[in-house]
């Protein structure tokens, strides 16, 4: 029986770099963000119901889905973003449920964005971990990476729950304000109490057994 951690946090906050730190020690992970790149991408089953959705205003010169124009399209139109969800989140759903189901390890990471604010995946997820940094920090980041304004970057944050929220519905959280050379210390002591609870977990499923 797998251990299903499942990681969240707000845009910005270092959620993949964390899982990174995760992967590399040898963690099994599961990113949603991945798996919807995986159904949009040309021929596969999200793309077509996207294109006919939101037009080929979303395409790219080269055929592909345009990620930033789709993008900013949902932002700025809440019937757009909630269409976007209704035809791709069940579909993700579905992808990291088969995955998460051939984990091997005594635990794995289950990558989730919006596993509060949507609730899909929750119920296959043991413990939560909440990556966290301060708000100006994320739009920072986000910012530097992305090339989006402020207004973009804060009306994002805007439509996932609020920093507070997120925290006291966390079993764990991990403070990433800091330089990304402390992440793996961090993953590390987590990764040993994962191993331990994954263990406990096996002990009591054997005695039920």
């Amino acid at each position: 029986m797998t251990l299903v951690v499942g990681l969240t946090g707000g845009i910005g906050s270092g959620k993949s770099a964390v899982a990174d730190a995760f992967a590399a020690r040898g963690v099994e992970v599961t990113d949603t963000d991945r798996l919807a790149r995986m159904l949009t991408a040309v021929a596969a089953p999200g793309f077509a119901a996207v294109v006919a959705a939101f037009g080929p205003g979303v395409l790219a010169g080269d055929g592909t889905l345009d990620r930033d124009a789709l993008r900013r399209m949902v932002f700025a139109d809440p019937a757009a973003r909630a269409r976007l969800e209704e035809l791709l989140h069940p579909l993700i759903r579905a992808a990291a449920r088969r995955e998460c189901a051939s984990w091997n390890g005594p635990y794995g990471l289950l990558v989730v964005p919006l596993l509060f604010e949507r609730g899909g995946l929750t119920d296959i997820v043991d413990r939560t971990l909440v990556v966290d940094c301060p708000e100006e920090e994320q739009v920072a980041r986000v910012m530097q990476r992305s090339g989006l304004s402020m207004d973009e970057v804060r009306a994002i944050m805007a439509t996932q729950l609020a920093r507070s929220a997120r925290i006291a519905r966390a079993d764990d959280v991990l403070d990433n304000s800091g330089p990304a050379s402390a992440i793996a210390l961090k993953v590390a002591e987590l990764d040993r109490k994962y191993r331990a609870l994954a263990a406990g977990l096996e002990r009591d499923s054997a005695r039920g057994a």
